[in-house]
């Protein structure tokens, strides 16, 4: 990492800090906060263990496990603990409650539905769906957890709505391990990351008024993923790797000898093609004023296909290339 990237990076890190002053302002209000979300609850002492629970997460306990949170306001672990571990409570009226008031306080036409992986670093084997795999918090294969969200951004602010735990297929196949960790029946098969985001789209997402749906290259990757939203009727914008294989359908292929079958472009790799592009062929823009001036970019679009797992041509698409 460079060196000013490090330096933002804790800079932003020390904005994140949350002084213990500020919990004891929220707490008052926190009770009201959640009462549309425990009303769901067949019982009262759920109602209070969930209030314990949320409260020692936001509070200054350093280890935030069940114990530590218990011993914080004065409780027995064991009803916090049976509580969080096997009380028969569900979470989807959680999910749906939190859904509608996103909707309601946050809700646009210009909204943006936002896929995104995020990394839980594990040093141990016992935690739901730990693994040697991709963690981008640390930038690195290595022993973690991976979850994916999904965020809603609109003019009016941004929040989470939704998030899947990933599991990967080794977890999968290990019913006693499934058994020891506790993993629901239901949620035992293997779903990729792909299916997961399709899952909370279907869930949470049609719920939400979106403009368009976002994601990052690894989601914008499988031209399946692309093809299927399409085929749901969803805009979309994702980034898709370098490396993705395509061909220009506004650049005419070479010149025939007149003899054979008509040529056709060349299937090209996206960061090859792009940088083959000439100059008259961006186009600058202004998108907004930034802290040193403003961010000017330059793009490019075309219409293209690409090649498919099968190696067959997908369905035309447009691309956009953003170079700053």
């Amino acid at each position: 990492m460079e060196a000013r990237y490090a330096t933002r990076k804790q800079q932003l890190l020390a904005e994140c800090q949350v002084a213990p002053a500020i919990f004891d302002q929220v707490l008052p209000r926190l009770t009201t906060f959640m009462a549309p979300f425990v009303a769901t609850f067949c019982r009262q002492a759920l109602d209070q263990q969930a209030y314990t629970s949320i409260c020692g997460l936001l509070s200054d306990v350093e280890r935030k496990n069940i114990a530590s949170i218990a011993y914080r306001f004065g409780q027995d672990r064991l009803p916090l603990q049976r509580f969080i571990g096997w009380a028969p409570w569900e979470d989807v009226p959680f999910r749906q409650e939190l859904t509608r008031q996103v909707a309601e306080h946050l809700g646009h036409a210009d909204g943006v539905l936002v896929f995104d992986p995020s990394g839980f670093p594990k040093s141990g084997t016992a935690s739901v769906g730990v693994a040697r795999q991709w963690c981008g918090r640390l930038g690195k294969v290595d022993n973690c957890q991976v979850a994916v969200s999904l965020g809603y951004v609109s003019g009016a602010g941004h929040t989470l709505v939704d998030m899947r735990l990933y599991l990967p297929k080794a977890w999968t196949t290990d019913q006693a391990r499934l058994d020891k960790a506790g993993v629901p029946t239901a949620h035992r098969g293997y779903r990729s990351r792909h299916q997961l985001a399709l899952d909370m789209l279907q869930a949470s997402g049609r719920r939400l008024p979106p403009g368009w749906i976002a994601g990052d290259d690894e989601r914008g990757r499988p031209y399946g993923f692309r093809r299927r939203l399409h085929g749901l009727g969803e805009r979309s914008r994702l980034a898709v790797p370098g490396h993705t294989l395509i061909r220009d359908l506004e650049t005419a292929p070479s010149a025939s000898s007149g003899r054979g079958r008509r040529l056709t472009p060349s299937w090209q790799r996206v960061e090859a093609w792009s940088a083959a592009l000439e100059e008259g062929a961006w186009k600058r823009l202004d998108v907004r004023d930034g802290s040193t001036g403003p961010l000017v970019v330059d793009v490019v679009t075309r219409r293209v296909v690409a090649r498919t797992p099968r190696r067959q041509q997908g369905d035309e698409e447009l691309l956009g290339i953003v170079a700053k």
